[in-house]
């Protein structure tokens, strides 16, 4: 982080992402360039929707806020139903198995998003056999390697 940030999840512009089923807005605290050793992003889900996938990663460890809203956390032991105020933490590793959806038929969901950043990570999304690897120099996804 390069300098001190002040935001309120209110007013920021967040960008839209929509991928292999889910839909959601990501709105930064800490902007992508000045990332080295923490994320922490704003995500709001809309009724009926969900953040990234289910995924597990290999090096960085989660934690979710709930700011607002009704959320669903699916993991390896189950779904936990969290409300505004709840914190949930995700180890690395397929123990850390997650993925939140919006539980309300009517309020947006909205939550903060704070993980660790390691220089090289690779998240798996078993449900679609797929991996992301990001690094210094690059980020994709690509297929899982055949077991």
């Amino acid at each position: 982080m390069k300098k001190l940030e002040i935001k309120n999840y209110q007013k920021e512009k967040g960008q839209f992402l929509a991928a292999n089923g889910a839909e959601f807005t990501v709105k930064e605290i800490i902007p992508a360039a000045d990332v080295t050793k923490l994320h922490a992003n704003f995500v709001e889900v809309e009724p009926g929707h969900f953040a990234y996938g289910y995924h597990w990663h290999e090096l960085n460890e989660e934690v979710f806020y709930i700011i607002s809203g009704t959320a669903a956390v699916r993991t390896q032991k189950g779904e936990e139903i969290l409300r505004a105020g709840d914190a949930i933490a995700f180890p690395a590793g397929p123990e850390g198995s997650h993925v939140i959806r919006n539980a309300s038929d009517t309020e947006k969901l909205v939550y903060l998003d704070i993980g660790a950043e390691s220089p090289l990570e690779v998240a798996h999304f078993p449900e679609i056999n797929k991996m992301l690897v990001v690094g210094p120099r690059t980020k994709g996804m690509t297929d899982e390697p055949a077991q």
